[in-house]
C-alpha cells in the first residue's frame, strides 16, 4: 500500500466526503457564473436549457460518487463481534459523512430544477 492510499476506515474519510462537497459547490457556482458571462443561455428558455441540465448531470455524478464512498465504507466496517471499535466507528462515520455530502450536493443543485440560471 502506498502513502497516499486510503481504503475503507482510513481517518481521511472522515473528512474526504465534505471535501468533495466543497469542491462540488465551487465549480457548481463558479461555473455557473463563468457560464452566464461568456455563453448565457436564452432567457426564454426558463429553467430547462443546456446549463440547469448541465448542472444537473454533474450533480448527479458527484452524489452517485459519494454514495459509493458511503457504500464503501459502511460495508467495510467490521461487524460488533470483531472487536475492532475503532475501525467500525471510523467506517460507520465516515458512511454517514459521504451520505450526509451526497444529499448535501443534491439540495445545493435543486435551484437548477426550477429557476433560470443567469437571471
Amino acid at each position: 500500500m502506498g502513502a497516499f492510499s486510503f481504503g475503507p476506515g482510513h481517518p481521511a474519510h472522515l473528512v474526504l466526503g465534505l471535501v468533495v462537497w466543497i469542491l462540488w459547490f465551487v465549480l457548481l457556482y463558479g461555473g455557473l457564473s463563468v457560464a452566464c458571462a461568456l455563453v448565457p443561455p436564452e432567457s426564454s428558455q426558463g429553467a430547462w436549457n443546456w446549463l440547469n441540465g448541465t448542472m444537473l448531470v454533474l450533480a448527479l455524478v458527484f452524489a452517485g460518487g459519494l454514495l459509493m464512498g458511503a457504500w464503501s465504507n459502511w460495508r467495510h466496517a467490521p461487524s460488533a463481534d470483531d472487536g475492532k471499535d475503532r475501525q467500525r466507528f471510523l467506517c460507520r462515520t465516515a458512511a454517514a459523512v459521504y451520505l450526509f455530502a451526497a444529499l448535501a450536493s443534491l439540495a445545493i443543485s435543486l435551484p437548477a430544477l426550477l429557476l433560470p440560471p443567469c437571471t
